[in-house]
């Protein structure tokens, strides 16, 4: 990330910063400027993420943080002589090449860390090997920047579920679990990715983070308060979650919600913060005035040094090859038919689509997306869904948040994973009623059918970067859950007579 230039402005020490300095400076923010405004389209989704998602609203503090611990080590870089040093090249090509693969796959996670990566580099091109030395822990604390960590709500729903269950038998409530749907006589809550504590937890490594390094100088110490503040808030989230519905039992539902969106935000995650904080306040072992670093060792003049401009030149030639790289691989999209239908299916027939459990997946992106019921003769329903994409990009993408079988805060709730069918994926979804149905999933990317996301984003990668299919096509089968029927025989009896699910896919997409 690059350093604020106005953590320098005052206050330096005896030496102050010289001409070498100013000069360094002036090119690193000129430099900045011109990736931000390069990979623009990047900056603002990273911004909109900080700015609208409650999970990543910390990020909006971290530039601030920076600034800051640029501004305790500013007498000792006022004593290291910033030089352009070409092997800082390396840190901009790997991180261009990490936006590229994100950008190739559609991940969003791989551009904005790339991008944080080429800042990165940019400080240590233009700068030099020491002083980087010098501002390493700033450096590093830029990952932060990059929202990560969804991947931890649904192992944090089941900790908070196994933690809640538990404390409400314990207080005589007569409460029952199906996956992550919690049932009280007055009413049932589900422990929703939001209720999982994973956005606290999240903050809290980057808190966490921070106060280890400010704050202690033993490794031991900094590992045991990283795992303190890890600890800390799930337990803290399964308490909350249990004592909102210890209140509804007691009260009402909407009562006790009420209480909890008040308590649930900044005031829950700032009392979290001060008790992890008086923790570790007695082990304390470096003092508020103690240097950084010790600028005595970071006099040697770094071989590989090249003139200021030249590394600012190369700086932005390296990044802007991957945004060319990508421009040259996006115009390869795979002709597609102009209409597809739903196709016959022996032994079953149309039917309208459901109106006490209605249900359809979001495709927002694709260029065809079909939904229809089928039943037979048995009195078996199934609702088979088909989307197909002839290429991928940027909110054009097979797989993505919120699109796929649920949506973005869908009355459709996810309760949990079950066996697979044919290959493809099985999940138990619920909705008021309440109401229940199974929904299979399978992805035809290239020559490949899976149900797993990671080998869709994988395989869209490889077509992208060295040829291949670049169409995509997701299938659904759903069932609902009726009395005396098992809606996983039907969705069985509805593939044994569908055939295929490549066939079917490859059909869709205009292949024969």
């Amino acid at each position: 990330m690059a350093v604020p230039a106005a953590a320098f402005t005052a206050g330096t020490g005896a030496r102050g910063f010289g001409a070498a300095w100013r000069r360094h400076l002036a090119v690193l923010g000129a430099v900045t400027v011109a990736l931000l405004l390069l990979f623009r389209n990047d900056m603002a989704g990273l911004a909109a993420i900080w700015w609208t998602s409650t999970t990543f609203g910390h990020c909006l503090f971290i530039t601030p943080v920076i600034a800051w611990l640029v501004w305790q080590r500013r007498a000792e870089l006022a004593q290291v002589r910033p030089v352009a040093w070409w092997p800082g090249l390396a840190l901009v090509a790997l991180g261009g090449f990490g936006w590229l693969l994100g950008d190739a796959a559609g991940v969003a996670l791989a551009r904005h860390l790339g991008l944080v990566m080429m800042l990165q580099g940019a400080v240590v091109t233009i700068l030099g090997p020491n002083v980087a030395r010098g501002l390493l822990f700033p450096l590093c604390y830029a990952f932060f920047l990059v929202p990560f960590g969804e991947g931890l709500e649904a192992p944090l729903q089941t900790v908070t579920v196994g933690m809640i269950m538990p404390l409400l038998h314990l207080f005589g409530v007569p409460a029952q679990v199906n996956g992550v749907l919690i049932t009280i006589p007055n009413g049932y809550f589900e422990v929703a990715e939001a209720c999982s504590g994973a956005k606290f937890v999240i903050a809290m490594i980057a808190y966490g983070a921070l106060v280890a390094n400010v704050c202690f100088v033993s490794w031991w110490r900094r590992a045991i308060f990283m795992v303190v503040a890890l600890i800390v808030p799930v337990i803290a989230n399964g308490l909350r979650a249990f004592g909102t519905i210890y209140a509804a039992y007691l009260t009402s539902v909407e009562r006790a919600t009420g209480i909890d969106h008040i308590v649930y935000g900044w005031i829950f995650f700032g009392l979290v913060m001060a008790a992890v904080l008086a923790i570790g306040w007695r082990w304390f072992d470096r003092a508020p005035d103690a240097p950084v670093f010790d600028p005595e060792q970071l006099q040697v003049q770094p071989k590989r040094r090249i003139d200021l401009f030249v590394a600012a030149a190369l700086t932005l030639a390296v990044a802007a090859l991957f945004p060319t790289w990508s421009a040259a691989i996006a115009g390869r999209v795979e002709p597609l038919p102009t209409l597809i239908t739903l196709p016959e299916v022996p032994g079953w027939h149309r039917a309208p689509m459901s109106v006490r459990a209605p249900w359809s997946p979001n495709y927002p992106g694709a260029d065809h997306h079909l939904i229809g019921r089928y039943e037979n003769g048995q009195g078996d329903a199934v609702d088979l869904a088909i989307a197909v994409y002839g290429s991928q990009h940027e909110g054009k993408e097979l797989v993505s948040f919120g699109v796929g079988a649920l949506r973005e805060d869908d009355v459709w709730v996810r309760v949990n994973d079950l066996p697979d069918i044919a290959g493809g994926g099985v999940m138990r979804v619920t909705a008021p009623g309440p109401v229940e149905r199974d929904i299979v999933t399978w992805y035809r990317i290239g020559n490949l059918v899976t149900h797993d996301d990671r080998v869709v984003k994988l395989e869209t990668l490889k077509a992208k970067l060295l040829g291949g299919l670049q169409r995509g096509v997701a299938v659904h089968v759903s069932a609902e859950v009726l009395p005396g029927r098992d809606p996983r025989v039907a969705i069985e009896h509805f593939l044994q007579a569908l055939g295929p699910i490549d066939r079917l896919a490859d059909h869709s997409a205009g292949l024969r």
